[in-house]
């Protein structure tokens, strides 16, 4: 399986870090088998300070999900709705799994699931709404375990 994590640097020897702000799937290494997804993400960081960027590329061995405590999600689900909830809502909630897999909440995921925290919409509502979107994925490294299966293969410039 081929994975990207657009950057400003260039991440050949990835690792855990513990982010400024609440992500989706916790602290860990973020991948996204999308290329397009990975040169979005390292462009929106882009500036004119910082107008080179990263798209890194690995590769994990498929049968090495085995060896891990996976968590995957092919789509929106309730569960991944609370599993996200309790990632971006709940102060310190830590999870046991190596490896997470599921969709990116991006800018329109966010609107829906606000209209969910205001009640606007409930669980059932805001998963029809998010069936109906084109949604790329999302990969998260949670465990060092977890990121001795992932393989540095190369980098990808892209220029601003």
């Amino acid at each position: 399986m081929k994975l990207y994590h657009g950057s400003l640097e260039i991440v050949q020897e990835p690792r855990i870090i513990k982010p400024t702000r609440t992500l989706d799937y916790g602290t860990g290494f973020y991948t996204t088998t999308s290329y397009g997804q990975a040169e979005q993400w390292v462009r929106r960081r882009m500036t004119a300070q910082a107008n080179v960027g990263y798209i890194n590329v690995y590769e994990m061995d498929s049968a090495s999900m085995s060896e891990m405590n996976t968590l995957w999600f092919d789509e929106p689900t309730e569960e991944w709705v609370d599993f996200v909830m309790s990632n971006r809502t709940l102060r310190n909630f830590e999870h046991n799994h190596d490896l997470v897999y599921g969709p990116v909440a991006n800018d329109r995921v966010y609107a829906a699931f606000a209209l969910y925290e205001s009640e606007l919409l409930d669980k059932e509502g805001l998963i029809k709404e998010l069936k109906t979107y084109k949604l790329v994925d999302q990969m998260l490294f949670h465990t060092d375990k977890s990121l001795k299966y992932l393989k540095y293969i190369e980098v990808k410039e892209i220029i601003l």
